[in-house]
């Protein structure tokens, strides 16, 4: 998948990320739940502070910004993986973030909304990561990309996302 900043990001699914130090290849998906969970309270607190980063940062998307991408990045993904448990090989539209981010005005959001929606959003998501069977890890959906996923590879490639923009903001 080619992101909107021009980056191929499926390599995370071969080795460590060598900025955040997330591995998926090391990762156990079973934990893909309990990992969603531990980094939307991470964002909770980071919107909770009072001072300028929250809102604005120079060269690049500041913590608010951030956190409504990764609460948005859970509702897609949910979105994803529930398609791709009920139907066959399903296929994704593509996904523009960075049109998300300026059509729904990420950097006028209330962090103090966004934070419990981050927080709805993850719970979301990781009780559907905790429902998954045995069988259902190998069940699969396509990106628009033509990239083909499993249930497995796709929770992998899912958990880094936030992780990678936790590291971003140094959280």
């Amino acid at each position: 998948m080619i992101a909107p900043d021009g980056k191929d990001w499926t390599w995370v699914l071969d080795r460590r990320c060598d900025e955040c130090g997330f591995d998926a290849t090391a990762f156990p998906v079973v934990e893909t739940g309990a990992r969603t969970r531990a980094n939307a309270a991470a964002w909770e607190v980071l919107l909770q502070r009072d001072d300028a980063a929250v809102r604005f940062r120079p060269d690049r998307w500041s913590v608010l910004e951030y956190a409504c991408h990764v609460r948005d990045v859970f509702r897609v993904y949910d979105g994803r993986l529930t398609r791709m448990l009920a139907e066959d090989g399903p296929h994704y539209e593509n996904w523009d973030q960075d049109e998300t981010a300026a059509s729904d005005a990420y950097h006028v959001q209330d962090p103090t909304v966004v934070g419990p929606e981050l927080l709805d959003a993850a719970e979301t998501v990781a009780s559907r990561f905790d429902s998954v069977t045995d069988a259902q890890w190998t069940r699969t959906g396509f990106r628009g990309d033509g990239a083909a996923f499993t249930v497995e590879s796709f929770a992998r490639y899912f958990v880094h996302d936030p992780v990678h923009h936790l590291w971003d903001v140094g959280g």
